[in-house]
């Protein structure tokens, strides 16, 4: 029976840990080309403004239409992924409540509204309002839609990274001290910048690929040049700053979650002088035992990950296999040593409760003192124990390991797929210059095809950021098999579908007004 039982629980965290990533990947289908295009048509506006060319109001009018459709396709995939906190990770929402519904409450009020007021204006207030205020609208729309991407990733960055809280046994739930240490954390501003940016990128992909489009059929041919010049200047220097961003975020992966950058790059031994892996092909599971069994073949630069990852090309990267088994020279603790402090402090929590039923405050005053940072018992509790609290749930030492392949091959989807699309815009921009592009029509149907690898990209970059950190839903504090919610593993199951039929109808419904409003092209006025 207690079989059985175990067996069905690891279905509920299976099916919900599914249930959330099919979501996200639907959402952030929709999310970076509203981040990146809302700004792309904004510049386009301001030019029309500035000029007063009907030129430039029918271009932004047309590139406004994608906009709106995807828009609110987004809204739609993001509601339900918040919703899913509640219904099938309660203990996570309880556990951190306090600090992770603050960004959220945040984005909702500032944020959500601030695109709300505006969007409506922008879309509808064409020859209704005055040129400037209608200018304003289409700039506050851009900037509400990313400052609701600031909060959701500010939210994010404390999963990663949790700091400005303290852990309250009384209610057993973290609660935040420092809001500006929550928003300004290294791993939350280094996320913010890293994603905007890159979603800047697909956009302008997106812009460049579409006018490739007109281009090779010989339509809107003014158009299609214009807003393939304003996409590929934007879109470069997004991808410079995209670069710059991912080299900072791999800096503090390598500091805070050094599992993630021992996965990105199939690391086994830890060494000195570690050399970045650019291209490899890893051998199944069994045979990854260390650095020399770990590929069929690799090539690396050498030293270049200790450079990357600690600004020291001699510097010292700590392995999987240190990770898991501990390296005392480096000062890295086993996986195994976590996990019995871990325990210990679930132990001092469920010791506080029990002295709680049983109206001891003597018990209750002198484990609250070992959570208390404000003792100096308790900042040694915290350091040595509470720490490690998430660690107590794990069953053995390499659950701490993620899936390595998959985030292995999507860190080189990333980075190749950026090294690209800095290529295409220049590119473009050469031929646009030199004005060439009819002579190279191959180059066209790679712009045209460079949208596939774009959201390929963003798709890769999240699972590089989810997939490796597991098993944490929060790191070191709370792993996913006790933040679930207690629920039968069927219902699960069967809104996983209802969910993977309801979001392929709109990817589907979407594409297809898309694809419609493209071929029918910029209106007349």
């Amino acid at each position: 029976m207690m079989l059985n039982s175990a067996i069905d629980f690891m279905q509920v965290v299976d099916w919900s840990r599914a249930q959330f990533a099919m979501t996200a990947i639907y959402h952030w289908l929709f999310v970076p080309l509203t981040l990146g295009l809302g700004f792309i048509i904004a510049f386009m506006e301001t030019a029309y403004y500035r000029t007063g060319n009907e030129f430039w109001k029918r271009t932004t009018q047309f590139w406004m239409r994608l906009f709106g459709v995807n828009f609110a396709i987004g809204i739609a995939t993001g509601l339900i992924l918040e919703f899913e906190f509640g219904t099938n990770w309660s203990n996570y929402s309880h556990f951190v409540g306090d600090i992770f519904g603050a960004p959220l409450a945040i984005e909702g009020i500032m944020a959500f509204f601030l695109e709300a007021t505006f969007v409506a204006v922008m879309f509808f207030g064409w020859n209704k309002v005055s040129k400037g205020f209608h200018l304003t609208a289409t700039w506050m729309t851009a900037i509400g839609a990313n400052l609701s991407a600031l909060w959701i990733l500010v939210a994010n960055g404390w999963m990663q990274y949790p700091v400005g809280m303290t852990f309250n046994p009384e209610t057993a739930r973290n609660e935040m001290t420092s809001f500006w240490d929550v928003l300004l954390s290294p791993v939350a501003i280094n996320k913010f910048c890293h994603t905007v940016t890159s979603a800047y990128v697909l956009s302008a992909v997106f812009v460049v690929g579409v006018s490739a489009w007109f281009l090779l059929r010989k339509r809107e041919q003014l158009m299609a040049r214009k807003s393939m010049i304003v996409a590929s200047i934007f879109g470069m220097v997004a991808a410079l700053l995209t670069a710059t961003t991912g080299d900072n975020s791999g800096r503090v992966i390598a500091e805070v979650q050094p599992m993630k950058l021992a996965a990105m790059e199939g690391l086994y031994d830890g060494q000195r002088g570690a050399g970045l892996t650019i291209v490899g092909v890893l051998k199944p599971e069994k045979e990854r035992t260390g650095n020399k069994e770990a590929f069929y073949f690799q090539f690396e630069i050498p030293k270049l990950l200790s450079l990357m990852s600690y600004r020291d090309a001699d510097a010292y990267v700590a392995g999987i296999n240190d990770l898991v088994n501990g390296n005392p020279d480096q000062g890295l603790l086993s996986a195994r040593e976590k996990m019995e402090r871990g325990r210990v402090a679930i132990d001092e929590l469920a010791r506080y409760r029990a002295a709680r039923q049983q109206g001891d405050a003597a018990v209750m005053k002198e484990v609250a003192a070992k959570f208390s940072p404000d003792t100096p018992e308790g900042r040694e509790f915290l350091k040595n124990y509470f720490r490690y609290f998430g660690y107590g749930y794990l069953s053995q030492p390499s659950d701490i390991v993620p899936d390595v392949p998959l985030v292995f091959y999507s860190f080189r989807v990333m980075v190749g797929a950026g090294v690209f699309f800095i290529l295409l815009f220049a590119v473009n921009l050469w031929l646009l210059w030199k004005k060439r592009e009819e002579r190279y029509r191959w180059w066209l149907y790679v712009s045209l095809w460079s949208i596939l690898l774009a959201y390929l990209a963003s798709q890769a970059g999240w699972i590089v950021a989810e997939v490796g950190r597991q098993p944490w839903t929060i790191q070191d504090l709370l792993p996913t098999v006790a933040a679930v919610s207690r629920v039968d593993a069927g219902s699960v199951m069967v809104t996983f579908f209802i969910f993977v039929a309801l979001f392929t109808t709109l990817l589907i419904a979407e594409i297809m007004i898309m694809t419609k409003q493209i071929k029918i092209g910029p209106k007349n006025e």
